[in-house]
């Protein structure tokens, strides 16, 4: 397979590396800095670097472009003008409402890897960054059947885990469980520097607590800033709702309540632990077989409602009709009730459907 990858930092570097150690695939690189192009060679990331981005697409099967959230729409829209007309590309970035508004294009899928470190640049990259990590993927209503195929397989052969999503939902999840992390942690930073200033006292020792709770702050401004600006009103109703849950407990503590508070810190518990049984939850596999016409979108269609039904794909196959007018797609579920909705929600679309 022939992959470029527009912009070797950490992501695109870690695909690269675990593209050609995994998939064997011949893989070209573009990148603004001339010097993260030769690191990525020299790293092994990629077969060859081009000289612009046009000549780093001309021949790939699958683009990443992993460019700041900012510069996003327009790289995607380069990379869809240079690019063969068989080609899928996608994206890595963090908030997807954006890019997906400005590309209306059967090519093209949105997507964000839940990986990556504190460190970035190339230098940092790793071939088993993705391993068991999940992947969004937001398609469009464009998207083609076969293009979201392929990149569904690719993933899976780096070690992720694609799952589909909406955009919107995407960025409002985001902004809860990733972007309000980051910063209240730079809030947490900033108090406690504060507060060490005013005392004139030496920085103590910190507790795992403090160290956990901040691991993120500060973290590179050239991806977050951009990151904090897309996603700003989903991040600010986030805070808000932070600030009211942070009020009420503040009124706890002011009132003495010890039944309280001790409920509210159990709540706490009890939601962590559902939290964590819903990603670790499994079970047998199904292999689910629909008939579809082959139109844009029908593919993107399917996984969207899936996904918004709590239902993970984890994996799909196409298999078109000798006159490409219709096919079968093949989905693989895990679990007997997520497969059962799966199964009632493609006939609810109107679609044939049967467990092989």
């Amino acid at each position: 397979m022939r992959i470029t990858i527009v912009g070797v930092g950490l992501i695109g570097g870690s695909i690269g590396l675990a593209a050609r150690e995994r998939l064997g695939a011949d893989v070209t690189g573009w990148d603004p800095n001339p010097a993260a192009l030769d690191t990525a060679c020299a790293r092994g990331a990629l077969d060859r670097g081009a000289a612009s981005l046009e000549e780093a697409v001309n021949a790939a099967e699958v683009v990443f472009a992993a460019a700041p959230v900012g510069q996003l729409p327009a790289t995607v829209e380069r990379v869809l003008a240079a690019m063969p007309a068989d080609c899928v590309v996608t994206d890595v970035g963090s908030t997807k409402r954006s890019v997906v508004a400005a590309i209306d294009d059967p090519r093209f899928v949105g997507g964000h890897p839940l990986a990556g470190a504190e460190t970035a640049g190339v230098e940092h990259a790793r071939g088993d960054l993705f391993q068991d990590a999940v992947w969004y993927l937001t398609p469009t209503h464009a998207t083609t059947g076969t293009g979201f195929e392929r990149l569904h397989r690719l993933l899976r052969g780096l070690g992720a885990l694609p799952t589909t999503i909406d955009a919107a939902t995407h960025d409002t999840m985001l902004a809860a469980v990733s972007h309000l992390p980051h910063a209240i942690a730079n809030v947490m930073v900033a108090q406690a520097a504060r507060a060490l200033e005013e005392e004139s006292e030496q920085l103590p020792a910190t507790g795992p607590s403090f160290r956990d709770a901040t691991r993120v702050a500060g973290a590179n401004s050239a991806i977050w800033t951009d990151i904090y600006l897309a996603n700003r009103d989903a991040l600010i109703e986030r805070i808000d709702d932070a600030t009211r849950r942070l009020t009420e407990f503040r009124r706890l503590l002011e009132d003495g309540d010890a039944s309280a508070v001790t409920a509210w810190n159990d709540g706490a518990r009890d939601d962590r632990r559902r939290l964590l049984e819903a990603q670790l939850a499994g079970g047998p596999l199904h292999e689910l077989r629909a008939s579809v016409p082959n139109e844009p979108g029908v593919i993107a269609r399917l996984a969207l409602e899936l996904g918004r039904a709590g239902v993970n794909i984890t994996d799909m196959a196409l298999y078109p009709a000798p006159n490409q007018a219709e096919g079968v797609v093949a989905l693989w579920i895990a679990g007997d009730e997520p497969a059962e909705r799966a199964l009632a929600l493609i006939e609810q679309q109107g679609f044939p459907v049967a467990e092989a």
